[in-house]
């Protein structure tokens, strides 16, 4: 009897925490979406001390979204963004995956040490880069283009690392019997190796995209006109030098935090996979 209410008590102060961390982990989106449907002056005046009219507003209003896609529009960022994010992804995937079947099943001089530079790559921050990498593209002519946002961002080490780690995972038998059989390596990359990559592709996609959404310090340097701006940096129209439009911000925070968090939720499961199996191998 003893042990059972142990186990209860156990139990209970389990689902506590879990609800205190879930609240907290959600407070921040759960405010801005409040904030987003009240008026600038409704804001902060009931934040403390917490109360009903904290998260719900004593007055509703749209006008910050309406206000977001008539006066500041705000869907050519979106678009901006979702161009650039979809192109990276689709090009990103290729260029790595193909990278990490050259890495795997070919025996070249320098492999391990050009490999364990790529690795390096990642660990690198971007901000150390960044004014060479400026340079690059300005001498391009990139600047305010897709190919400025999208090129420099293609190849990545952690998506090089997943697809090398996944392909080293399956049986080299499967691919010596294609060869047997007459199948070229191309046919082996695209017939064979990619069907049954869905998971760790699909791990690669939804990082590169979340990577490229988030993005701000790159598509500042490079993409700072009106027609191509991307929706991290459009974000800062809502701040003027004396005045912050406070709900038209938190509802373009909404809309710039709803549209990944709608595409990664249906493939969280094979984010979860992909990650595993690279994780198990490693």
């Amino acid at each position: 009897m003893t042990n059972l209410r142990e186990k209860n008590s156990t139990r209970i102060i389990c689902i506590i925490l879990l609800i205190s961390l879930t609240f907290i982990a959600i407070f921040p989106l759960l405010w801005a979406i409040t904030s987003s449907l009240r008026p600038d002056t409704e804001i902060y005046k009931y934040a403390l001390p917490f109360q009903w009219h904290t998260f719900i507003p004593v007055k509703f209003t749209f006008d910050s979204y309406k206000l977001l896609f008539t006066k500041f529009q705000f869907q050519k960022p979106i678009w901006n963004t979702l161009v650039a994010s979809f192109v990276t992804v689709i090009l990103s995937c290729a260029v790595n995956s193909v990278a990490a079947f050259g890495f795997t099943f070919f025996r070249f001089k320098g492999r391990k040490i050009l490999y364990a530079l790529v690795l390096v790559s990642f660990m690198v921050p971007f901000e150390s880069i960044a004014i060479p990498l400026y340079k690059v593209v300005y001498q391009l002519n990139w600047i305010n283009t897709f190919c400025g946002i999208i090129v420099p961002g293609l190849a990545d080490g952690l998506v090089l690392f997943l697809f090398v780690q996944f392909f080293s995972s399956v049986p080299s038998g499967l691919f010596e019997a294609a060869r047997i059989d007459g199948a070229s390596w191309w046919q082996i990359y695209l017939k064979i190796l990619l069907p049954i990559s869905k998971a760790v592709i699909i791990t690669a996609a939804l990082m590169v995209f979340i990577n490229q959404w988030n993005s701000f310090l790159w598509p500042l340097l490079v993409a700072h006109g009106r027609n191509i701006r991307l929706i991290q940096v459009a974000l800062s129209d809502f701040t003027a030098e004396h005045v912050t439009l406070w709900s038209s911000l938190y509802a373009a925070s909404v809309v710039s935090a709803l549209i990944p968090l709608v595409l990664f939720l249906p493939f969280q499961k094979y984010y979860v996979e992909g990650i595993t199996s690279g994780g198990i191998k490693g």
